[in-house]
């Protein structure tokens, strides 16, 4: 008898640790008490992954499970399964309202990040030397857009280059290693920048500057071989000391590195004088995730957490401006000297990504 109820009791013992394992997985920490599950872009998924980020949620009632996608390549997905969508930018955000049948959804927008060029020191010193760069610090400058197109629409090789002989790495086509323009959102918005530098500095509206820009657009695109879906492996690779001499990454992921104080290297960082902010738009899908956005753009604490991870707060320059000044050699915190460009149509946008892979 005794035996048996020992038994019994090691089972109850047991059913309840595992009880409070299920808890605990659930509130983490936190007193979370709505589990929301969203699709969002992979340079996001560090912030949600940090504890805590999961503990700030927690506090007020959110348990946020995700997943990473392309962002052009979200509204692909069966949407009816997530909550929220959170892609890069804003035009995707619109292709995502249309197919979930989304009338007037209360979108936000709770942070962003320019798109950067981050080259090896020898590189950027070559290209700066050669006119397609300006060089305004050791580690940081500006790519010039006009010239570097002229350059790609050349065929320029790194051999063509002054200075490039003594840098045996440095050979072939000179091109910016982007991502896949018809599903991940820096290689769409890359095309939208350089499209509008290829159209005589005006938004591509029509067929006519489709044809005008497109041979180019191929040229920046083909030469690269394969396309990746997302910033987060090229960038990784460049970061070990592997990939290409150019690549386009957000401002967010070296500004996130440089905080986390992981060691930069001799990376120097380029920003287009001509770009086209990411506004990271977060897209309800449903009832349950309609107060998150907000909360994402509005709290004090998610706000920091946001910059910690790299992302300008939307009306938060000074916020971002403070947390990365001893960064200040790497980033271009003001964005001075960078023009801002609207994008064309989804529609042509996506004709022109489909035009330059061919």
């Amino acid at each position: 008898m005794r035996r048996i109820f020992g038994i019994a009791l090691a089972v109850l013992l047991i059913g309840g640790v595992i009880a409070v394992m299920l808890i605990g997985g659930e509130n983490q920490g936190g007193t979370a008490t709505k589990t929301v599950r969203g699709v969002i872009g992979s340079e996001k998924a560090e912030f949600f992954e940090d504890p805590d980020v999961v503990k700030a949620l927690a506090a007020k009632g959110f348990t946020v499970r995700t997943e990473t996608s392309g962002s052009w390549a979200m509204d692909r997905l069966p949407l009816k399964e997530y909550d929220f969508a959170f892609p890069s930018s804003s035009e995707p955000a619109v292709e995502i309202e249309a197919k979930a049948h989304l009338q007037g959804a209360q979108t936000a927008k709770p942070f962003y990040s320019p798109l950067v060029v981050v080259a090896r020191a020898d590189a950027a010193k070559v290209v700066a030397d050669n006119g397609l760069a300006k060089l305004t610090g050791r580690n940081t400058g500006t790519l010039l857009m006009g010239p570097y197109l002229k350059a790609a629409g050349e065929d320029r090789t790194w051999q063509q280059l002054q200075g490039s002989a003594a840098h045996a790495e440095l050979t072939g086509t000179v091109f910016i290693k982007a991502t896949d323009p018809t599903s991940s959102n820096s290689g769409a918005l890359f095309l939208a920048a350089t499209s509008h530098v290829a159209n005589n500095g005006t938004v591509v509206s029509d067929d006519a500057g489709i044809e005008r820009t497109a041979p180019l657009l191929r040229k920046l695109i083909s030469v690269q071989g394969s396309l990746a879906p997302s910033t987060d492996g090229p960038f990784r690779a460049f970061i070990s000391g592997a990939g290409d001499p150019l690549i386009l990454v957000y401002e967010s992921q070296v500004a996130s590195m440089l905080l986390q104080k992981h060691d930069p290297g001799d990376m120097v960082v380029l920003y287009p004088d001509t770009t086209v902010n990411t506004e990271h738009t977060f897209v309800p899908l449903g009832e349950k995730a309609r107060e998150l956005g907000a909360l994402l753009a509005t709290d004090p604490t998610l706000r920091a957490l946001a910059v910690r991870h790299g992302f300008r707060p939307r009306d938060g320059l000074a916020e971002f401006t403070k947390a990365t000044e001893p960064h200040s050699a790497y980033l271009n915190q003001k964005l001075t000297g960078i023009r801002q460009v609207n994008t064309p149509t989804v529609k042509i946008l996506m004709t022109l990504a489909q035009r330059a892979k061919g």
